[in-house]
């Protein structure tokens, strides 16, 4: 990680809507998290979509790479925070995406609430 990075996360510049992490070489990476390019940083500024790799203990990374060879499992980003050493930490879960039929009920159910709003209104 970058100084122009850090520096952007503490203030608060980042973004995690699409951040999700993958495998490659037995090394897990984040994709998708954009840290805005700090203000003051001139020429020396980052990236903000570059893969940032994980640090994580060999068994963790094992684990989860197990876990995650499973269908419609994967790894996403839940928040980031700055611990009281000064880091920037990543929170990780495993996650199961929605089935086309719960997106579909889903969408139902915000329609029908969404026309009661629309009726009480009146």
């Amino acid at each position: 990680m970058f100084g122009t990075e850090i520096k952007s996360i503490r203030e608060g510049k980042a973004s995690l809507a699409d951040a999700y992490c993958v495998f490659h070489k037995n090394e897990l990476w984040v994709q998708g998290l954009h840290i805005a390019e700090y203000w003051w940083g001139s020429c020396n500024n980052h990236d903000p979509k570059r893969e940032r790799k994980l640090l994580l203990s060999r068994k963790e990374l094992n684990k989860l790479e197990r876990k995650a060879q499973d269908v419609g499992l994967t790894i996403i980003a839940l928040r980031m925070f700055i611990n009281e050493r000064g880091y920037a930490k990543l929170e990780i879960a495993l996650a199961r995406g929605k089935k086309k039929y719960d997106k579909r009920e889903d969408i139902k159910q915000r329609d029908a609430k969404r026309e009661l709003e629309r009726m009480r209104k009146f």
